[in-house]
């Protein structure tokens, strides 16, 4: 049997939370905080220095079908409530949110490393999915179909599809999570969901905000798990019938065996995997506006974003230009631990993280990429990387088809449109694509011909809770975000009512 979960504080408090209660290291199931029958936990790290902030529940099977059992139990319940009941209560959860942001922020910049400011950027935008489907849900309308013979009435109505099993991940630890849970709930789901390793801290005190709420118990059920034990949990829930639903963000090979795995109950599945996202920069662009679009496009998040700019693709015309103007900008950057102040760029999350950057960084210069600023680890740490332009990458270079996941900015030149365009759209993947020019035609022509799901022009910061975020080929299938997203959650049903003449 599971106990009911200690609340263990930290032992130090760098970044002066002043809710400690909202630290929860235990699994939330049924309303319950509770630990793991084998008693197991695992640590959770400051990514700037190794510092141990705390030890989270490592859950494993046992708690995964318990989490099944108590979702599966509360839909009865949770489907019959009004549209305008759920939205109150995800209005109270926004709310919360907002009044605690400052609390949650320093916690995200003490387990993820973001800076503080940045951190306070994601709480807004991640509320902001919660606040958005509390009020879409209020006004989701079926259809009456004109029926093609007399005395009969046709209806399409949206139902919820049930269980949802939800998989996010650490680099926005409560934005991925709010942009399921908000849809989910909404729609009339419950919910089972594993936060990442790295970061389950900010998704348990969001999910500590929801019981505030008085979101009631089995709605939301949450496991924390080690990356040895998260597969046990995953199998739970693929293998179950009554998870109806398979939320996921993350790489593409993990988002393929999700789908492999849900083949034989046929879940309905959502899958937000890699990208590769390509920036193109024509000679007719407003340097000014480029730059300020790569700048948020690459190193938000020190670049560990899957729609992070990965290849930027600059015509000939104006490459020593941007190329000169962006070394300038990047060399301008700060970086630093967030519990030491304010600074642009926070470390990567672990050590592999690091290595990865640090190896890609290696074959590049040594197949003859020029470094125009940064290219090595940060003095500030050994988690730290320099933010970095690297000059005249070759399209085949790892570099620039490999996601980079740091705060690295690759150059590379083409001459036509055509030759950008074909570059763009050369990779398995299609999440993300950025470009920037002045040309009315052109914006619409390459708009149409880039292979990907989300498209921003002139502009480097585009998600939004009022559009559809997903992506085409290896980078998945389903949307998050807008009504679009909303549909991802629910079953259309069509009902004939005859003998009406």
């Amino acid at each position: 049997m599971t106990t009911t979960a200690t609340l263990e504080r930290p032992a130090a408090n760098p970044l002066g939370i002043s809710r400690l209660d909202l630290i929860r290291t235990g699994a939330f199931i049924d309303g319950r905080w509770i630990d793991d029958p084998s008693g197991q936990r695992f640590d959770v790290v400051n990514p700037a220095d190794g510092a141990l902030i705390t030890a989270c529940v490592d859950g494993g099977p046992e708690l995964a079908a318990q989490a099944v059992d108590a979702a599966h139990a509360a839909f009865a319940s949770w489907r019959e409530t009004t549209a305008k009941q759920r939205s109150t209560l995800l209005r109270a959860w926004f709310d919360l949110i907002n009044k605690n942001a400052d609390d949650l922020a320093r916690l995200m910049a003490w387990e993820m490393g973001k800076p503080v400011a940045e951190a306070r950027g994601e709480i807004a935008y991640g509320a902001g999915y919660i606040e958005w489907f509390a009020e879409a849900i209020k006004h989701e309308n079926g259809d009456v179909i004109p029926e093609p013979i007399a005395g009969r009435k046709m209806l399409a109505v949206r139902e919820p599809v049930g269980v949802a099993a939800v998989i996010t991940p650490w680099n926005f630890p409560m934005a991925m999570i709010a942009r399921k849970f908000g849809p989910a709930l909404a729609a009339g789901c419950t919910v089972v969901a594993k936060p990442a390793e790295d970061t389950p801290l900010s998704a348990l005190a969001l999910v500590a905000l929801a019981e505030e709420a008085g979101i009631p118990k089995g709605v939301i059920n949450i496991i924390p798990a080690s990356r040895e034990r998260t597969p046990a949990i995953s199998s739970v829930w693929l293998a179950d019938s009554r998870v109806r639903k398979v939320s996921f963000t993350g790489s593409t090979p993990v988002g393929k065996l999700l789908a492999k795995g849900s083949a034989d109950t046929l879940k309905r599945l959502s899958m937000e995997l890699g990208g590769d996202a390509p920036f193109i920069v024509f000679d007719d662009a407003d340097l000014d506006i480029a730059v300020d679009a790569l700048m948020k496009a690459k190193f938000r998040n020190a670049g560990q974003a899957c729609i992070a700019a990965n290849r930027v693709l600059v015509q000939d015309g104006i490459y020593d230009a941007l190329a000169e103007r962006m070394a300038a900008a990047v060399g301008k950057l700060t970086v630093g631990a967030a519990q030491d102040g304010a600074f642009d760029i926070g470390p990567l999350i672990n050590a592999r993280a690091i290595e990865k950057v640090e190896r890609l960084v290696g074959e590049a210069k040594a197949q003859g990429a020029k470094v125009l600023v940064g290219g090595a680890r940060h003095a500030a740490g050994p988690s730290f990387f320099q933010p970095t332009v690297l000059a005249d990458m070759p399209a085949d270079m790892r570099g620039s088809c490999e996601e980079i996941f740091g705060p690295v900015l690759p150059l590379a030149r083409f001459s036509t449109e055509d030759e950008a365009v074909a570059l763009a759209n050369d990779t398995p993947f299609g999440l993300a694509s950025y470009f920037c020019t002045r040309d009315q035609k052109r914006i619409w022509r390459v708009a149409g011909r880039l292979q990907s799901g989300l498209v921003g022009v002139n502009e480097g910061a585009i998600s939004s809770e009022y559009a559809p975020f997903g992506g085409v080929k290896e980078s998945g299938y389903g949307r998050e975000g807008s009504a679009h997203g909303l549909a991802d959650y629910q079953s259309l049903k069509y009902v004939c009512l005859g003998g009406l003449g």
